[in-house]
């Protein structure tokens, strides 16, 4: 069987996550700007983001400030998508099977261990010591698009690698809030998550898609996780892992096209909905929900949440206090260095055992770059940020550790790809060409 993976090129529900990705980056800045300008100026950054929202029905209430809303609520939908993707990476593209996945996740692995044990060199026995999941994380859309701008002029194979890598570091950071930022658990309440999240797989597994169930069974589920302690992150990453994933099936393609036929020869409107229908189930649900929420996620939530979350007062004395805190240089260095070692030390060791590979196309130089462009930690380290700190001044340390980590690993990577982007041999000892894309054919 030929399934879209098997392409010797992206695939094109790939290429649309790269393009949708990169472009946001640029939402990502801006936002990040205006959050940092806002918070310098005297128009209530902060008062604004505290101010409080209830949803009521009858006797229940929910409460929470802007701030939350959007890191509890909105963020659900990004960390949706991201579920969305690793299930369909899984199913039909760069996570499935075993030599494919294992150099990009042992990369991952290494950038998750490195930067955190480089953290705890610096705060191990401080008040911070907690922190250490802020440097773990790779920032997606950033990371993409400063590869954009400064990578090599051939990068889709680097790109392939590092979105596997990315998804792979979103499950760490993903179980690690989960697990390590979770003060008290409420038994009751995260039972009942639980089995609503059975009543989803039953659903899939019974081959009953209705958006709308979904939906009210997401949303229950989610009040639940809330009220459990748990993050309610974990809540999005599940219910995107639930959506089925897989390649157009010969039987719906075949479906579609006489249905299509019908409509041409008699354009009634009950066959022109049929033709629609049948050419929808044609595409698998994840990759129709990829389709609507994708650009809402980085378009508009991430925004929205940087926006939320970057606003930092940046005068002398904050600025003084953040670069004598180990706090702030544990963060930097383990972005600029802990990160693009451990991706680069984890590549060359499933390379070196022979339990992964990458493509061939792929040289060390590139890759070198592209692990110095992995310390961009932006997005999961701002909400990692705001769970692991309670204290305001380090919260403020820590984001100017972040910013600082991040600007310093795009110009890292920038360097990397200017000396050696081009050079250094290729990562693969096989020296096989490369062959050509095989056609696409729905499979069987």
């Amino acid at each position: 069987m030929t399934t879209l993976s098997e392409r010797g090129d992206l695939s094109r529900a790939a290429r649309q996550f790269l393009r949708t990705e990169s472009g946001s980056a640029v939402m990502l800045i801006s936002a990040a700007v205006i959050a940092l300008l806002w918070a310098n100026v005297p128009l209530g950054y902060e008062t604004f983001w505290h101010t409080q929202l209830a949803v009521n029905l009858g006797e229940w209430s929910l409460s929470l400030d802007l701030r939350h809303w959007v890191n509890d609520g909105l963020m659900v939908l990004f960390f949706f998508s991201v579920g969305l993707e690793i299930a369909r990476e899984m199913t039909l593209g760069e996570l499935r099977g075993f030599r494919a996945v294992a150099a990009p996740a042992a990369a991952a692995i290494g950038g998750l261990m490195i930067p955190a044990l480089v953290f705890l060199a610096f705060n191990a026995g401080t008040t911070a010591q907690n922190a250490w999941g802020i440097t773990i994380s790779t920032d997606t859309a950033v990371l993409l698009g400063v590869l954009a701008l400064v990578g090599p002029r051939c990068p889709d194979q680097l790109r392939v690698f590092l979105l596997a890598l990315a998804i792979v570091d979103d499950i760490g950071a993903v179980i690690a809030i989960a697990i390590f930022y979770t003060a008290q658990v409420n038994v009751l309440a995260l039972f009942v998550a639980i089995l609503l999240f059975v009543a989803l797989l039953a659903l899939r597994f019974a081959r009953f898609w209705r958006t709308p169930f979904y939906a009210v069974i997401g949303v229950v589920m989610w009040v639940a996780v809330l009220a459990s302690g748990v993050h309610p992150s974990v809540v999005g990453v599940a219910l995107g892992l639930v959506v089925s994933a897989y390649a157009p099936r010969r039987q719906d393609m075949k479906r579609a096209l006489l249905v299509g036929k019908t409509f041409i020869l008699d354009p009634t409107p009950e066959r022109a909905l049929a033709a629609q229908a049948a050419v929808t189930e044609a595409v698998s649900p994840n990759e129709r929900l990829q389709l609507k929420i994708q650009p809402w996620s980085s378009y508009v939530i991430v925004p929205l949440f940087v926006l939320a979350n970057a606003g930092v007062v940046l005068d002398h004395e904050t600025l003084a206090a953040a670069f004598g805190s180990p706090l702030t240089w544990g963060i930097i260095v383990g972005l600029v260095l802990g990160k693009p070692i451990g991706v680069t030390l984890g590549t060359w060791l499933a390379l070196r055992t022979g339990i992964g590979r990458v493509p061939d196309t792929l040289r060390w130089g590139q890759l070198f770059g592209g692990a110095g462009l992995s310390g961009i930690g932006f997005t999961v380290a701002l909400f990692v940020t705001e769970l692991a700190l309670d204290d305001e001044l380090l919260i403020s340390e820590a984001k100017i550790g972040i910013l600082t980590g991040s600007v310093l690993a795009a110009l890292a990577g920038w360097l990397v790809f200017r000396l050696a982007g081009e050079r250094g041999g290729q990562c693969s000892p096989s020296g096989m060409p490369t062959l050509p894309p095989r056609p696409w054919r729905p499979v069987d």
